[in-house]
């Protein structure tokens, strides 16, 4: 190298230093290349942040925190008619086909009662009568029934105001109710049977069997007939054995609407707890308790009243038909829950004007057929002789006295009834003496009525002889509420 350098001088040529070789063997691009490179490895280092020496995941932890297999989801298909929503599907009920000769096991009975109080007391205010249930176990006639027995009969004729007339009106009504029965064993508001029906007039227009039938039993069931005695006891134990076949159950429900209508179901359901009450028959205990049951399930949840569908909101005519259902239940030993009755009274509260003196049907209002409706449930929910909102009530009822209109008279009978005393000998004497003087007394049509009012066109000949004899039962049909031998006050005893 030292030999080349000097022969370079010796001969003139310039020395080449290191770098000017350098510039001469490698070309530019190069030098750029490597000088970027560098400059971006630098970059790099001081970009990409160091490894937190703390955060150390072991491999056995990944694995551990790795989800477990899925097995693979085979979907089934769904037909839409499997799809019902709870609140619009209608209620499906079956048919339950026990004949009334054919005993049945009963849900609710007696005995479980007995050995369980307190559990049923906890479920409702109306719980059992404070003396206890047993006493009134094997007596014909259940509490607040008393006075259908022959003997009570005669006497609460004798003492509340009833006379031989309106008895002997009552035997020709049986006579001719009886008389219609249908080879079912059930009533038709088209009473007009193949064998009188040209002799028949004043049919109803409703096709509504169950309410039609209904109607037919209560008068036998006021007069003392049962299916286990009395002059009648084939055609009433034909009639329950007929609703009880008609009785659509499921869930332990049982629905006896006619053409999804509570006014027929609220009507069945006092029939079949008055006819468990009267007689502690077990083969009726289950299609009483269902029935009650379904009235349960359909009051309105807010309000709380009833109308033609369940959970619809509420009318008062709709709601005082299952109220009495209610206490009929209760007066047989059903099984009411508390919330039903408080809840009936909010519906009452929401309808009610002057301070629960007046009531109107769907808001508060003041008819006489919706006060005469209210005034009997506040009774039957509790209300004391001594309310200032009963006193007044009565007294409006008093003054608009008894009409044509047999729907209000039959509730506005039973209100003075109740409330007894100088109100009710004066309703007494008007309705008595007019309503027996109204009775068909020859031909075919003997022993019914048809008083032309704003129902009567609807119901008919059957439904017209039906409140016209249970008004004239009124007497014995039920024991007075604020008599000491009454049978409680409300639901709570």
């Amino acid at each position: 190298m030292e030999h080349d350098t000097t022969a370079r001088e010796a001969v003139g040529l310039p020395v080449a230093s290191h770098g000017h070789v350098w510039r001469e063997v490698v070309p530019s691009w190069v030098v750029s290349f490597v000088v970027h490179f560098l400059l971006v490895f630098l970059l790099a280092l001081v970009a990409i942040p160091q490894p937190d020496t703390d955060a150390i995941v072991s491999v056995a932890e990944i694995e551990d925190a790795m989800p477990e297999p899925v097995e693979e989801v085979v979907r089934e298909e769904i037909e839409p008619e499997d799809v019902k929503e709870l609140e619009d599907a209608p209620v499906e009920l079956e048919v339950d086909p026990t004949p009334l000769d054919t005993a049945i096991e009963a849900e609710f009975n007696d005995t479980e009662a007995m050995a369980a109080p307190v559990e049923l007391s906890v479920l409702s205010r109306f719980g059992l009568p404070k003396e206890g249930l047993s006493a009134s176990l094997g007596d014909i006639k259940g509490r607040g029934l008393e006075g259908r027995s022959a003997a009570g009969r005669a006497r609460m004729v004798s003492e509340a105001g009833g006379s031989a007339g309106s008895e002997a009106a009552v035997a020709r009504a049986l006579s001719w109710l009886a008389a219609h029965q249908m080879p079912d064993g059930g009533w038709s508001l088209d009473h007009r049977r193949r064998e009188c029906l040209r002799s028949c007039t004043h049919r109803g227009t409703l096709d509504a069997r169950n309410a039609a039938t209904a109607l037919a039993l209560l008068p036998f069931l006021g007069a003392g007939q049962t299916h286990a005695e009395g002059k009648y006891r084939e055609t009433v134990k034909r009639g329950l054995a007929f609703l009880i076949r008609h009785q659509r159950t499921r869930n332990r429900m049982g629905d006896w609407r006619d053409d999804g209508n509570m006014y027929s179901h609220g009507l069945a359901s006092i029939a079949m707890c008055e006819a468990y009450a009267m007689t502690r028959d077990p083969e009726l205990a289950r299609a009483a308790q269902r029935g009650i049951n379904f009235i349960v399930f359909a009051q309105e949840p807010v309000i709380g009243g009833w109308r033609y569908k369940p959970r619809d909101p509420g009318d008062t005519s709709v709601t005082g038909w299952q109220i009495m259902a209610l206490k009929s239940g209760h007066m047989a030993y059903m099984v009411v829950p508390r919330e039903t009755v408080t809840r009936a009274e909010r519906f009452l509260r929401a309808v009610q004007t002057q301070g629960g003196a007046r009531y109107g049907y769907v808001s508060p209002g003041g008819g006489p057929s919706t006060t005469a409706i209210g005034l009997l449930c506040r009774m039957y929910l509790g209300w004391k002789h001594d309310e200032k909102a009963l006193q007044q009530g009565v007294a409006y009822l008093s003054k608009t006295g008894p009409t044509n209109n047999l729907y209000y008279d039959y509730y506005a009978s039973q209100v003075m009834r109740h409330y007894g005393g100088q109100p009710w000998k004066k309703w007494n004497a008007q309705m008595r003496d007019w309503l027996v003087k109204q009775q068909a007394t020859q031909g075919h049509a003997k022993g019914s009525w048809y008083i032309e009012g704003p129902h009567s066109h609807v119901g008919g000949r059957l439904y017209c002889t039906s409140l016209a004899t249970m008004i004239l039962e009124v007497y014995y049909r039920h024991m007075p509420l604020y008599e000491a031998q009454a049978a409680g006050r409300g639901f709570e005893d």
